[in-house]
């Protein structure tokens, strides 16, 4: 902005001779050159150094472990010998006996790593915790979880204190690498440097896993790291969190969860055309992987503006609210593996926060929780020969056994009730998508006190069938306008892996 400032009033014929002007446009003109050459030279060293070989680059959320604070200072005056001895008799001690002090900082970055839903994301195969593998689906290809258990070769074992702040807090891996925001840097920078360290603290004891991720699946020119750098600039605004002094401190510790490690954001806000997040929109809901994160801000007809703060804090420990909604899909699993383990003050303390946010209705105009009436097209079919793809007979033959005919559910609110389809969010919303990845893979969400399950009916359903089933139920205990073709059911069977 100074040059080109300087620049129109060097040609301003109220500032002086044009021709100083132009004697000195040669001059920036060269520098800007010069200035560009250097970049690029600095680029392109950028993508020759850039590998792909090391699994632990990519370990964005993995970047815990390695030596303790006390080692740290040891490990950079020994140098890379010493830091590697150092990482390899971590993870040989991680079953060591700790003092208090430890041990305390270990149960807290458990508590934190459970609410960041670390395990989801670094999971692919149960039987390796953390080790990573999870294919994750992008616009510019896959990407591949790492490996964040303490291996020294194939997982974190060699990562400082200082490796993994850097990691979470900038985006930047082990060896100065970009990191992909398919890991949540750009909420995590939010998180305090006290809760890494004991996150960090936390991954360092876990059992260490020899597993190498698949590498990842990214087309040119996205595989190259560098370009990170140009979406950090419009995307990512590194920074701690500062509490509101005129909020209350609950409010605070609920924006500082939400806005942090629950990366909320990631999923309920929609994304620009670099696939960063759009913060005008915040938390209105988008679709993720063939499933609808739904509107999750205060309005009364598309968001949660009806729901109380007990109803959040609910439906994030146990993934149900009678009447309501039934986390299902990616919700299910974040209850499952995160919000269900934290305690009801910060449960309750995000629902005040969530409760605050602007409102957004986003062309709903009647809240998704409120249609439906009983159906009794039993009676209709008695007797009847139906020929066809017929919604009311698929529907009466699969789903009335747990769901009633008349779409009523069975067990009222007990917990482990066949849930109503009326005043259900999965069917009044304005798009069934959610309904029909149900209905093709089922509900499995494990929580404390229940287990949840639904069959899916995607091996025994063809596209017809299942588009036919989610019209009849959208049409009866939802929106009607909600509709599903074959060829929509055919899309949404490629989402799921």
């Amino acid at each position: 902005m100074t040059n080109l400032r300087l620049r129109s009033e060097a040609i301003d014929p109220r500032h002086g001779s044009t021709q100083h002007g132009a004697r000195r446009r040669p001059m920036r003109m060269a520098g800007l050159a010069a200035a560009f050459s250097v970049f690029a030279l600095y680029l392109a060293w950028h993508a020759s150094n850039d590998r792909e070989t090391s699994p632990a680059d990519e370990l964005p959320l993995s970047i815990a472990q390695a030596q303790g604070a006390s080692e740290v200072a040891t490990a950079r005056a020994s140098g890379a010998n010493a830091a590697s001895a150092a990482a390899v008799s971590s993870a040989a001690n991680a079953s060591a006996p700790m003092d208090a002090d430890t041990a305390d900082l270990v149960k807290r970055g458990e508590y934190l790593a459970r609410a960041g839903d670390c395990i989801a994301c670094h999971t692919a195969d149960k039987s390796r915790p953390f080790a990573g593998g999870l294919p994750i689906g992008t616009p510019f290809g896959t990407l591949y979880t790492p490996n964040i258990t303490p291996d020294p070769d194939t997982g974190i074992g060699r990562w400082t204190d200082a490796d993994f702040v850097r990691a979470m807090q900038q985006g930047i891996g082990k060896g100065g690498e970009h990191l992909y925001p398919a890991f949540p840097y750009a909420e995590y920078t939010r998180v305090t440097e006290r809760d890494v360290l004991a996150i960090r603290a936390y991954l360092n004891t876990l059992t260490p896993i020899r597993y190498t991720p698949p590498r990842n699946e990214l087309s040119f020119p996205f595989n190259q790291r560098w370009l990170m750098f140009f979406w950090n600039l419009f995307n990512f605004h590194e920074g701690r969190f500062v509490p509101d002094p005129k909020q209350s401190p609950q409010w605070n510790r609920g924006a500082y969860l939400v806005e942090g490690l629950a990366h909320c954001e990631e999923c309920h806000t929609p994304r620009n055309f670099m696939q960063g997040l759009k913060s005008s929109d915040r938390f209105s809901g988008e679709v993720q992987a063939g499933w609808h994160a739904f509107n999750i801000t205060p309005d009364k007809a598309g968001g949660i503006g009806n729901w109380s703060d007990d109803d959040v804090a609910h439906y994030l420990a146990t993934g149900v609210v009678p009447g309501r909604a039934n986390a299902a899909g990616p919700m299910g699993d974040v209850v499952e593996n995160s919000t269900q383990y934290l305690t009801s003050d910060d449960l309750r303390s995000m629902a005040v926060y969530l409760r605050s946010v602007p409102p957004i209705a986003g062309g709903q105009t009647r809240a998704r929780d409120q249609w439906g009436r009983p159906a009794d097209d039993v009676l209709r079919l008695r007797g009847t020969r139906v020929t066809g793809v017929d919604g009311a007979q698929l529907f009466v033959g699969n789903c009335a056994s747990c769901h009633n005919w008349t779409g009523q559910g069975v067990g009222g609110a007990a917990p482990l009730a066949y849930p109503s389809l009326i005043h259900n969010s999965a069917v009044g919303v304005a798009d069934a998508g959610n309904l029909a990845m149900v209905i093709l893979y089922g509900v499995n969400r494990r929580t404390k006190d229940v287990h949840v399950m639904m069959p899916g009916f995607g091996d025994e359903l063809n596209d017809d069938q299942i588009a036919a089933i989610a019209n009849y139920v959208t049409q009866h205990f939802g929106d009607p306008k909600a509709t599903m073709t074959a060829a929509d059911v055919a899309k949404l069977r490629t989402r799921q892996p």
